[in-house]
């Protein structure tokens, strides 16, 4: 439709424009452009406000035409499709999505890395039980020997369900079980020697070096006189077997509820013989993790008598251990599902164009 008044005509194309992004189309009857041209017919001199109020009207009929319309229409009739079946059925042969085969796929880096830490504890004579992703407050606190107070409780640093439930911050929450049911081992004259691989949950600020989801490997040693010489021997000889390289390591006194005494650890940065350099923050040494001899109270709650029998503990991530071995400098790019990253790690090192 043709208006002849040009503010009527610049109206209609404001309007025209504003009801195609309208999902309510009956608003467009009360648009400001529309109420404004009724208003300016009171201003217009007697003999012009018939001709322009005329085509007004028309316009504001041609909306509601148009209002009508879009409430009427009804989308066509599709075929079905059948969500169980295949691409090729649904789907045209020129329209079907380009996906990887089975054989250009790998394992996920930590996957086959936890084979390897794997593999080396087991050759040290570990076995391997692993971990939950979901715990009570017994298990992840109490069995740990934390006590009632601790901040770590407190539902703004755990993940807690409405059940009452704790998703582990550490895969600690398996020692009470682990000590329990390989007791036994004791009572036949053979130590309790077991890993805990398993993914951990924190509430961290991320940032290149903290996730709040990444996997964490325990281990948990218990035998007649153990001390700590014997915890460093195991730990330096598993990071030297890792990094393929000798290593010197070094602790510090610590706090953990669950171990007495408590060291953090720390190992000659690998990448540059203790020189220094970016990755150790020009110190020439990498803190890595936590460990210490087990608790009194946590082997009596196993009902394992700390007089008779001693025992090491550590939780190390993995994570770390693998961003310091291939020189990776964002722990996020793990679980970005980013195929640039990934592809690096797929066999034989061959990049695949999808």
């Amino acid at each position: 439709m043709a208006y002849v008044d040009k503010e009527v005509q610049a109206a209609a194309k404001v309007l025209s424009e504003k009801l195609k992004k309208l999902e309510d189309k009956r608003a467009i009857l009360r648009a400001p452009e529309l109420v404004a041209l009724y208003d300016r017919i009171k201003t217009l001199p007697a003999g012009e406000r018939a001709a322009f109020g005329k085509e007004v009207n028309q316009l504001k009929s041609k909306l509601e035409q148009l209002v009508r319309q879009a409430q009427s229409f009804k989308p066509k009739a599709l075929s079905s499709i059948d969500i169980t079946a295949p691409f090729d059925i649904n789907v045209p042969p020129e329209q079907k999505p380009k996906l990887l085969t089975a054989d250009m796929g790998s394992q996920h880096p930590l996957m086959s890395e936890l084979a390897t830490v794997l593999d080396i504890f087991y050759r040290m004579g570990f076995t391997a039980v692993e971990s939950r992703e979901l715990d009570d407050d017994w298990h992840m606190f109490t069995s740990l020997n934390f006590p009632k107070d601790h901040p770590a409780r407190d539902d703004y640093d755990t993940f807690v369900t409405d059940e009452d439930l704790v998703a582990p911050a550490h895969t600690s929450t398996m020692q009470n079980r682990v000590l329990k049911e390989f007791k036994i081992n004791l009572e036949n004259g053979k130590p309790i020697a077991i890993l805990l691989p398993g993914r951990v949950f924190r509430n961290e600020d991320l940032d290149a070096r903290h996730e709040h989801t990444f996997h964490q490997f325990e281990g948990v040693y218990v035998d007649k006189d153990i001390h700590v010489g014997n915890l460093l021997a195991t730990f330096k000889t598993f990071l030297q077997e890792y990094y393929q390289q000798d290593l010197e390591i070094k602790t510090q006194p610590f706090y953990f509820p669950f171990t007495e005494p408590s060291f953090e650890l720390a190992l000659s940065c690998p990448f540059c013989q203790k020189k220094g350099c970016h990755v150790c923050g020009y110190t020439g040494w990498i803190e890595l993790l936590g460990m210490g001899m087990i608790h009194p109270n946590v082997l009596k709650l196993a009902g394992i008598d700390p007089i008779v029998y001693t025992g090491f503990a550590w939780g190390c991530g993995l994570e770390r251990l693998v961003m310091m071995k291939y020189g990776i400098e964002d722990i996020r790019h793990f679980h970005s599902g980013n195929l640039k990253f990934l592809r690096q790690f797929s066999l034989e090192g061959i990049w695949y164009d999808v």
